[in-house]
């Protein structure tokens, strides 16, 4: 599987992840939450640690899409992710705002730190 086989596959689990949300369906979100963390996983795992390709996400049009993409490269490009997420936290589209402002503030206060 290439990279971008692996982007999409992301695409497609964070929108059903979004999807899962709007319908309340919390156990097809956790399973949908491992099967992210695999994917992130195993772009991690590539030569050169490939979750920047998750960047070209920050301008998609599904909200959940680009907070997942935001949190998944905080490791790799801080400054551009940070600005996401703040982005996605000022939108009050939520539930993913209320996700951001979380995130941003654990990792203002240091009890979350990006691997």
């Amino acid at each position: 599987m290439t990279t971008q086989d692996l982007v999409s596959m992301f695409t497609q689990i964070a929108v059903a992840q979004d999807n899962a949300l709007l319908e309340g369906e919390t156990a097809k979100f956790n399973r949908l939450y491992e099967r992210m963390k695999e994917v992130s996983d195993e772009l991690k795992g590539r030569t050169g640690d490939q979750r920047g390709a998750l960047m070209a996400l920050y301008g998609h049009p599904n909200m959940q899409v680009r907070l997942k993409a935001a949190i998944h490269t905080l490791a790799l490009a801080p400054v551009e992710a940070r600005q996401a997420l703040e982005i996605i936290a000022s939108s009050k589209w939520f539930p993913q705002a209320g996700d951001a402002g979380m995130c941003l503030f654990g990792l203002d206060d240091g009890t979350f730190k990006p691997t």
